[in-house]
C-alpha cells in the first residue's frame, strides 16, 4: 500500500491508497475542499463516487511534478505549492557548496526540486522509517546523483555521526510534540558545523500572539488532533537555539502566514 500524504500550510491530512484510481479520488477531494471550502481542515470530503467523477477533470492537466509522474507515489500538495518560494530563500542562504540534512523529508518532493536548482549541495533526506519507501519512489527517477539514500531519523533517538553544513526542515515543529522540538534543536546543535545554518519553514507566533486569525484557527485544529502539537513561539525557539550554540541569522516572511527562521551555529 502506498501512502499519499497531503500537508497543507495550514493543516496536515494523510490517507492511504492502493492504486491510481484511489489517488485520483483523493486529489479530487483536496481540489473540491480548496475550491468550495477554503481549505477547511475539519470538513468531510465528498462521497467517493463524486470525487472519482470530478478527479478525471482535475488530473488531466497534472501529469507530472518536476518532470516526474505523480501517480503511484506519495504526493504532498503543499510541497508543490511552497517549493519555489522556499527555494528562493534557500538559494540566498545555502550559498557555498556543502552537505544538507533535511529533517522530515516526507514525500521527498522538496529534495527533488531543491537539488535540481542547487547543484552545489548534496542533499541528505531523512524521516521516520514508514516514510522512506515513498520518497525512494521519487528519488529513483532523478537523473543526478546529489540526493543521498534516505536516512531513518527519529529526532528523539539516534542522530547521524556525520556533520552538515546546512539543516532544513519544513512544517514539522507544529506537528511534533514540544519534547521532540527540544530534541530536534539538541540534535541539530550536535550535527551542524560551526558557522552552519539551520532553516525552519512553517508558522510561528511572536510575542505570545498569533500572526493571523487563520493561524489561530489552525492551532485549535492541531490541538484537537493532537494536544501535544501546536504553533510554536519564536521566543521559545530562540531560547532553545541559544542553549545549543545557535543564534538567529535571519527571519523571512513567507506566503500564507508562514516564515523561514534561520539559525546559525556559533
Amino acid at each position: 500500500m502506498s501512502k499519499y500524504a497531503y500537508v497543507h500550510d495550514d493543516t496536515q491530512y494523510k490517507a492511504s491508497h492502493r492504486d491510481a484510481e484511489a489517488a485520483e479520488k483523493y486529489l479530487c477531494g483536496l481540489a473540491l475542499c480548496s475550491l468550495y471550502l477554503g481549505n477547511c481542515p475539519c470538513v468531510a470530503l465528498p462521497p467517493a463516487s463524486v470525487q472519482s467523477s470530478v478527479a478525471k477533470y482535475f488530473l488531466r492537466g497534472i501529469p507530472t511534478v518536476s518532470g516526474i509522474t505523480i501517480m503511484n507515489k506519495p504526493f504532498a500538495e503543499s510541497s508543490e505549492q511552497n517549493k519555489q518560494v522556499i527555494l528562493q530563500i534557500l538559494q540566498k542562504i545555502f550559498i557555498t557548496p556543502g552537505e544538507v540534512l533535511e529533517i522530515g523529508s516526507g514525500t521527498g518532493q522538496h529534495a527533488v526540486h531543491f537539488t535540481q536548482h542547487m547543484p552545489h549541495v548534496m542533499w541528505q533526506p531523512s524521516d521516520c522509517a514508514d516514510q522512506i519507501p515513498g520518497m525512494k519512489l521519487w528519488f529513483k527517477e532523478v537523473t543526478h546523483q546529489r540526493i543521498r539514500q534516505p536516512l531513518e531519523l527519529d529526532v528523539n533517538r539516534d542522530w547521524p555521526a556525520q556533520c552538515f553544513d546546512y539543516v532544513f526542515t519544513a512544517n514539522t515543529l507544529h506537528i511534533v510534540s514540544w519534547p521532540a522540538v527540544q530534541a530536534m534543536f539538541a540534535g541539530v546543535g550536535k550535527v551542524l558545523k560551526s558557522g552552519g545554518l539551520f532553516a525552519q519553514y512553517g508558522p510561528f507566533n511572536y510575542g505570545g500572539q498569533f500572526t493571523s486569525e487563520s493561524n489561530a484557527r489552525f492551532d485549535v485544529w492541531l490541538k484537537d488532533r493532537d494536544p501535544r502539537s501546536g504553533i510554536r513561539h519564536f521566543e521559545d525557539l530562540e531560547l532553545l537555539a541559544r542553549q545549543h550554540s545557535m543564534a538567529l541569522h535571519s527571519d523571512h516572511e513567507m506566503p500564507v502566514n508562514n516564515r523561514i527562521l534561520v539559525w546559525q551555529k556559533i
